[in-house]
């Protein structure tokens, strides 16, 4: 046998059977019959069952435009995903510190497919409206959690990305809402699932009210800035 395969099948020894189970589902994910129950490894690790299809992107306010994104089934199946993987703390020197994690912790397979599907699926949306932009990946996308004792708001900030979206991943909260004074206007009428998209750095300055009841979990999106500015 090859030194190789017995380091594999050592490592494979010493895992728990949880951890095969995540290794066998990643392997095996776009084999599942439509008809099976789908459980949180299978939406997660093979972005199954996420896309929300309808077409339906609107201006909210200006220059801040609302569409479908995920299906409410996989947002909690993402949740879930984030806690099991724990680790929501604030980065350190983070000038806008929050208690997130990255998509690209919980699993780089997803972190792929979210970034493959936003160019292919959100971007050209997007584009309808500023045609001038041009799709260079993800910066990064994370998943912040407020909670009372916790992180309980965000202060005013803007970003530096290209475009910046969220994605309310939840609604049995209270408070917490995303604000956005200079448009007057904020996500609280979306629905679960539901992208909200702006321009980043200057013009859209943002920031979350303290949370008062329940846990609140969203998705941030920074789109990565142009290679080349010249």
């Amino acid at each position: 046998m090859k030194c190789y395969q017995r380091h594999l099948l050592a490592l494979i020894q010493r895992h728990n059977a949880a951890i095969w189970r995540v290794i066998r589902v990643t392997m095996e994910v776009m084999s599942v019959s439509p008809h099976e129950p789908l459980d949180d490894l299978v939406r997660v690790l093979g972005y199954v069952d996420a896309i929300d299809q309808r077409n339906d992107m609107h201006e909210v306010a200006n220059e801040m435009f609302a569409m479908s994104c995920w299906t409410p089934q996989f947002c909690q199946a993402l949740i879930r995903a984030a806690e099991a993987a724990g680790g929501f703390a604030a980065e350190p020197g983070d000038p806008v510190p929050g208690h997130e994690i990255s998509l690209a912790m919980i699993s780089p397979r997803l972190f792929e497919a979210v970034q493959n599907d936003m160019g292919e699926r959100i971007w050209p949306q997007l584009q309808q409206h500023w045609p001038l932009i041009d799709y260079h990946g993800i910066n990064d996308a994370f998943i912040i959690k407020y909670q009372q004792g916790g992180q309980e708001e965000l202060r005013p900030h803007h970003d530096v990305a290209q475009v910046s979206a969220s994605i309310k991943l939840n609604d049995a909260y209270e408070g917490a809402v995303l604000e956005f004074p200079r448009q007057g206007a904020n996500n609280s009428a979306l629905p679960v699932g539901s992208l909200l998209a702006w321009p980043s750095l200057v013009t859209h300055p943002h920031h979350s009210t303290r949370i008062t009841k329940g846990t609140k979990y969203s998705l941030t999106i920074w789109f990565e800035l142009p290679l080349s500015l010249s």
